[in-house]
Parts: structure tokens; sequence; C-alpha cells
């Protein structure tokens, strides 16, 4: 009868310990200052050393020569804990997993009294601490805390987090971790040696793989195969007892995955079912193959440093498994397995699994390059109709609006703004080769059509949002675009892992202009025209061309409703406009006549977005108000006072619809030249903040009206329940 290889095998001495210098070093240099602590505690997975590690502590305490880091080996302590002996006396190993409850506890503490019986030191191993129970923990907390002189303690476990915090704190703790590969193939290497046992090339990195990185488990698996091999241990009976997929039939049904051969590859499936082999184990084996092709195609000669184990012939064949498949699909495959290994947990139909994804591998096809110099398609923008300034009152002049020529319609998907505004622009358009000549403000706004063109090859999504977006400066490598909303600047500077909108325009611009440029994004409500325009043009869109009709409102949701030239369409086709856009004002707003009135363009000059421009006040209209609510409307029981003070416009001022007049509180009321028979009216505006901000609710009535309510009441939000 022999005995097992990892109690043959256990070491006697910290220095024979693999894979734990973070726990061996300290302690062997606490021993040699003669800093030994009275409480400790060894956590990490099974196998690892904890309780080995422990009895070699005592050794080292309890030692005639001691205490010391390195143990004689030949003292009565050192022989009774070593491999062959029977324990000591003073060293007492206990199973907390069978004496956790308090009885056990007082037990113990009874024990700890009495000194010891020849060695230096008492100590106590408590495996499998995470077993005792609270009570009994609280039962030992005051001995652990402030123990006698000749008392030492140790706690083994697997489960730190379970032995109580008062515990743990009065401790000190040494956390075990698994064995790396490299170091575990090299220790059963020389085991095998020491033997006499003949094993098979890649035997060896089979058992390390199944062992997991614990010493207990890899040499109780090498002893089980050594039990049950005649003179060596073979690659077949390995493969057979650990139930791991052979090496060919990996290599077959990698090499007809690698030249899509459906027929070998479904084949294979076929032998991995009869054989009786795990599906899920089998996809494993295939995911580590792939992973070592990977690291082939990725290292070149340099992989055998990291693939050890593997002979020169098995790094050869890989090396051309991994040509055949290139790079790219390789790792997409990777994916691919990785994905159907998640998925067969817990399948009831595991080959269905594994034949779906063995099709989805098959499927895979490596992606074609994209040329830089390929064309990307742009849509084209749909010119907004003409919108006319309405004036409301008993005489008002009617004068054409300018027009601009109509326009092609944009796609069916999504319509937005050109950089300039041309009648249509081409379906597709080459992107021009970066310049050679310095980039300054004037040749970014001439390529910035260009820069558009590309960024919607990049991201259509970007593309929409830079499109309204102007650019108003450039000076060393910063590029200062001004946005209308500031809900699109706040939109432009969002970045997820790295990736947005203006790290798109910045691969646009470095692909078009070959630089790579800084951002300054700012909000500014008079932005309205596209990022190309150049405010000194003339032109509908410049402000020394002819009088435009004023610029339509800006819609309450937010989208830009542009007016007399094709800066700002909403989103849509030009033939059919959301509710609220240019073409169609709200109800009861500044740009919309009442029943049988008369629509007439504005004579006055033409005025930015939301800007309210002087004209001479012969030429002023009699009352620029909206027939919204009239005075003599107010509620039965409104106040005293109700609707008296009522805002005004300044004498020579035009309101558009969306902005109210500057400084209203500092406004000199005028006289309205009002019939008798008509009720003034309130000009139905919406508060702006000076950051562009707009207000809606409570904020306009209380500052814009002066009012203050009847009742205030809390309002609480719907919920899905009512």
């Amino acid at each position: 009868m022999t005995t097992a290889l990892y109690r043959r095998y256990r070491p006697e001495a910290f220095g024979e310990m693999i894979g734990q210098s973070q726990v061996t070093e300290p302690l062997m240099t606490a021993l040699r200052g003669d800093r030994v602590g009275h409480a400790y505690l060894f956590s990490g997975p099974r196998g690892c050393g904890k309780t080995t590690s422990a009895r070699i502590l005592a050794r080292c305490l309890n030692c005639a020569q001691g205490p010391t880091d390195t143990p004689c080996g030949e003292c009565e302590s050192c022989i009774e804990l070593g491999r062959g002996g029977g324990g000591s006396l003073d060293v007492v190993e206990i199973d907390a997993a069978s004496h956790n409850g308090v009885d056990d506890a007082r037990d113990l503490r009874e024990r700890a009294v009495f000194a010891p019986a020849r060695d230096r030191f008492k100590i106590f191993i408590l495996d499998e601490a995470h077993m005792v129970t609270p009570q009994g923990f609280n039962a030992l907390l005051k001995l652990v805390e402030e123990p006698p002189d000749h008392v030492k303690f140790i706690f083994a476990t697997t489960e730190p987090e379970k032995v109580i915090g008062t515990i743990r704190s009065r401790t000190h703790h040494y956390p075990f971790r698994l064995v790396p590969p490299a170091a575990m193939l090299e220790y059963v290497g020389s085991l095998c040696e020491s033997e006499g046992v003949v094993v098979d090339p890649g035997v060896l990195p089979l058992v390390v793989r199944a062992g997991g990185g614990s010493p207990r488990d890899t040499l109780s698996l090498l002893d089980q195969l050594i039990a049950g091999s005649e003179g060596a241990v073979t690659y077949e009976r390995a493969v057979a007892l650990l139930g791991y997929t052979h090496a060919e039939l990996l290599d077959e049904i990698v090499d007809a995955l690698a030249t899509s051969d459906a027929g070998a590859v479904f084949a294979a499936v076929d032998r991995v079912v009869q054989t009786g082999q795990d599906p899920r184990r089998f996809v494993d084996d295939l995911l580590e193959r792939l992973r070592d092709l990977i690291v082939v195609a990725a290292t070149g000669d340099g992989a055998a440093a990291v693939l050890r184990g593997a002979s020169p012939e098995d790094l050869q064949r890989m090396a051309a498994q991994a040509d055949r498949f290139g790079a790219q699909r390789l790792s997409r495959s990777a994916d691919v397995v990785v994905a159907a290994l998640d998925e067969m947990t817990g399948a009831t139909s595991p080959r269905l699994q594994l034949e779906l994804m063995c099709a989805r591998v098959l499927a895979l096809e490596p992606a074609a390059p994209v040329a830089s110099g390929a064309p990307v398609a742009v849509a084209a923008p749909a010119s907004a109709a003409t919108a006319a300034a309405t004036t409301p009152g008993p005489a008002a002049a009617t004068t054409p609006a300018p027009t601009p020529p109509a326009a092609a319609p944009a796609p069916a998907a999504v319509s937005t703004p050109a950089p300039a505004p041309e009648a249509s622009a081409p379906a597709a358009e080459p992107v021009p080769e970066p310049p050679t000549e310095p980039v300054t403000l004037d040749l970014v706004r001439e390529r910035w059509a260009a820069v558009l063109a590309a960024l919607e090859g990049i991201s259509r999504s970007s593309w929409l949002l830079v499109s309204v977006a102007t650019v108003a400066d450039f000076s060393g490598d910063v590029l200062t675009l001004t946005f209308a909303n500031a809900s699109d600047v706040a939109k432009f500077k969002h970045l997820l892992a790295g990736a947005g909108p203006s790290e798109d325009l910045r691969t646009a611009i470095k692909r078009v202009l070959g630089i790579r440029v800084k951002y300054l994004a700012k909000h500014d409500p008079a932005s309205g025209a596209p990022g190309s325009a150049d405010p000194s043009d003339d032109g509908p869109g410049g402000g020394s061309g002819p009088a435009g009709p004023p610029p339509a409102p800006q819609s309450r949701g937010g989208a830009a409703a542009g007016s007399g030239s094709a800066d700002a369409q909403p989103r849509g086709s030009a033939d059919a406009q959301p509710r609220g856009s240019a073409g169609t004002q709200p109800r009861g707003s500044a740009g919309t006549q009442p029943r049988g009135g008369t629509t007439a363009a504005s004579a006055a000059p033409a005025v930015t977005d939301w800007a309210v421009a002087p004209i001479p006040s012969s030429e002023a209209p009699t009352a620029v108000l909206a027939p919204s609510l009239a005075v003599d409307d107010e509620p039965e029981d409104a106040p005293a006072g109700f609707g008296a003070h009522l805002p005004t416009p300044r004498e020579g001022e035009v309101i558009t619809a969306d902005e109210p007049p500057a400084d209203d509180d500092d406004a000199e009321p005028m006289d309205l030249d009002v019939a008798p028979d008509q009720a003034p009216v309130i000009a139905q505006r919406i508060a702006r903040a000076p950051d562009g901000a707009q207000r809606y609710g409570e904020a306009v009535v209380r500052q814009l009206l002066g009012a203050r309510f009847i009742r205030e009441e809390p309002h609480a939000s719907a919920t899905r329940f009512g």
C-alpha cells in the first residue's frame, strides 16, 4: 500500500512551498526578527497549502533551535510535525466543521489555560474556520483578543468573509493563491523524474490544466494516472481519463473551419457526440485551441514563451492553422465560440447548440478593408418653403418675400441641412486628398462639406448632429463650433467608452484636412446656419444680402425651424413637416394670421433667429400682438387688477414669435391704437434665459405677465399604476 503523492511530497519548510511567495517570505522575515503575532488567518482556494503552512509555522515556532524560519527537522517537535509524524501534544488541530459551537469554544478556552507539555508554545490550528458559528466565535473572542503568552492561534479557511470581523481584525491575514501553470508544470515534471515515471508529451499540460492551479488536486490526478498505467502514462489514457478532447480531433475541426469545409466540421461534431463526450467540454477545448492560435498569430516565434509545454511540432502546426484562418476571422470565431459556451449553460439540447455554433463560424468571412478614398454618399437637403411674417392689425401691408430656388426632395429617411444654401447636392462625392498648404479658417469652411460627407460615412447620427453646427473660428489647432441649442452642445461633448460625435468628427477632419483638432463647442442662440456658411457671404444666409422673411420660431420640441433658406430643416422629408415646424406655425403664434386676415412679409431688415429688430416709428405696426387671450376673458373669480398690467412692446420694435423684448421690466408702455370695441390681447411668447434656455409654464406667467396664481396646488407625476 502506497501513500498518496500529495502526502509523500507535502512541504516541510517554507522554502519548499511553490507559488506562495507572498505568504512565505513575510512569515520567514517575521520569524527571523522574532515578531510573530498571536493569531493568524490563512485563506485561499482548496489545496493551495493553508494547512501545510500552518503546520510549518508550528514547527518553526516549537523547533528546539527556534523560533526559526527553517526547522531543523531533527528535534522531537520537528519529527512529530513532519510528513510521517503522528502529531504533537502541544499543537492541536481542530476540525471546525464539527467543533463549531459554544460548548466547543468553552472547551478550547479551558484547555488554553494550561501551559504546553513540552514545547515553547501551545498552538491551536482551526481548519475550515468559516464553519464556526457566530456564537462560537463570540465565545472565543476574548481568548483570541488577549491570549496567554504561550498560546498561538492559526485559522485556515476557504471563505474568509464568513469569519466575523471582530476575529479577523485581531489576526494577521495572509491570502493564498492558486499556483501559476508554469510553476506547476515544472514541479510535476521534477516529481515524475523523482518517481521514475515516464509520461508522453502533452500529458503533463493536461494534468496541470485539470488541476486548476491546486497542487493537491494536480498531484491527485497525476497519482491516478500513474496508478492506472503500465510503465508509462500515455496521452490516450490521459485524454480518456480526464475527459478532454483529443488533439487530433481538435486539429481536424480547426482545419475544417479554417478551410470552410462544412462536411468535415459536422463529421467531427458527430464524432464528439457518438463517443459520449460532453459537448460543453468540447467547446471549451475548442476555445482553448483558438486562444492558442491567436497567441501564435500575434507573437510568432515568441509563442513558445507563452504556450509552455507545447512542443516545437505543435507550435509549427498551430502557426499553419493560424495563417489559414487569418487574424481577423480567428478573433471573430473566438467571439462566436465564447457566446455559444455561455448559451450552452443549462441547455436542453447541447448538440444543437454545438452545431449552430459551427454554422455561425462557417458563415464568417473576413471583412473587406475600406479604401481611404472610397466615395461616401451625401444626402441632399431639401429647401424650406418661404415663411411669411404676419403683422396683425386693421391696416396690414402685404409685401412678397424673396423665395430661394426650389430644391430636390431629400431622402425619405432623414432631411438634414447642407453646408450651403444650394438647390441640390450630388448623391456621392469622393473625399478629397488632405491639403498641402496650411489649414486656415477659410480652408476649413471651404472643405466643411467634404468633412460632413466623410463624417456621414463614419456615423450618420454624428453627422445629423454636426451638420447643424457653425464653424465660428479656427486658430492653431482649436476649432470653435457653435450650436443653436444647448442640448446639441451636450450631445456633441458626450463620450461613451472614448467614442462619440466629437471623436467621429475628429476622424473625419483628419481624413479630409490631414490635421488633428481640438474643440471649443459653444451655445449661440443666433447660430442657426450650417457650419460651412460664412457670415460675411451675401445671400439668404448672410448678413449683408437682401432682406429675407423673419425666421420662424423654434418649436417646443427643440427642432430648429428655418425659413427662407436651407438653414435648419426639421427632421423628416421636405414635403411633410411636423407640427410646429417652419411650414405650420402653432395656433395663436405671431406668425399666423386669424381667419380672414392676409399674410404679409415684413418690410424690416432681415434679422437673425430670436432677435428684436428696430424699425422706423412711422412704419411700426399698430400692435404686435396675437389674438390668443383677451383681457375680458378673465375668470369670474379673478382677483382685482387681473390683467391690468400687461407687457407691451416698445415703440419701434417687432417681436418675433418666441422672443420677448429685452428688459421688459424697464420698458416704457406705449399707447396702442386699438378700436374701442376690440379688447387688448396678450402677446404669446416664450420666456428665454440669457443662455438661450426656454422657460415654460409658471415662469412665463410670473416673469412676463407679472401675474400671480389664484390657487397653487402640488403636482404629482402620474405613474403606471395611476
